[in-house]
């Protein structure tokens, strides 16, 4: 019996030896296959969905930046001569007063007033700058100014320009 059982034990050895390296080529194989535990497929999550490297989420925008009263104002004046066909000293003065009141509608956005304050600054501001530029342009430019404000740049300017092709 002692003969018998050393040769069952060596055999049980060879044979754990041998389903050992059996199981560890066959799990390699499978890693390999079937993308190292992550289920068929590779980069996928529980729910078979693809998995990226890039993130989903789109990049914040920029905050726009804060421009000054002058360049607000220096970006909007070519429309205004355009549309008003307004000379040098016309412009000035548009200039000017339009300068000074956005400067002030900057400052109380600045003061974060209640909705109703800020309503009544802003209406406050818009009454002084129609006054100061009936004051400073000719009338018929003025009421140009004001249907201008009242319609938008898009309008007007399609008018002026059909004005044009017609006269010549």
């Amino acid at each position: 019996m002692g003969i018998y059982h050393l040769k069952y034990l060596s055999m049980n050895r060879f044979l754990l030896f041998f389903l050992t390296v059996f199981t560890l080529l066959i799990t390699g194989a499978v890693h390999a296959q079937f993308g190292y535990g992550n289920g068929y497929g590779g980069n996928r999550d529980a729910y078979g969905r693809r998995i990226s490297a890039i993130p989903n989420n789109p990049a914040p925008e920029p905050e726009p930046e804060n421009l000054t009263a002058e360049q607000l104002v220096e970006q909007q004046l070519p429309a205004f001569k355009a549309a008003l066909e307004l000379n040098d000293f016309e412009l000035a003065v548009l200039q000017s007063v339009l300068t000074r009141h956005v400067q002030k509608r900057i400052e109380t956005q600045l003061l974060k007033l209640s909705p109703e304050k800020t309503m009544e600054a802003m209406e406050a501001i818009q009454k002084s700058q129609d006054d100061e530029l009936a004051q400073g342009l000719p009338p018929e430019k003025y009421e140009k100014y004001l249907a201008l404000q009242e319609e938008g740049f898009s309008r007007v300017e399609k008018k002026n320009k059909q004005k044009k092709k017609k006269k010549t």
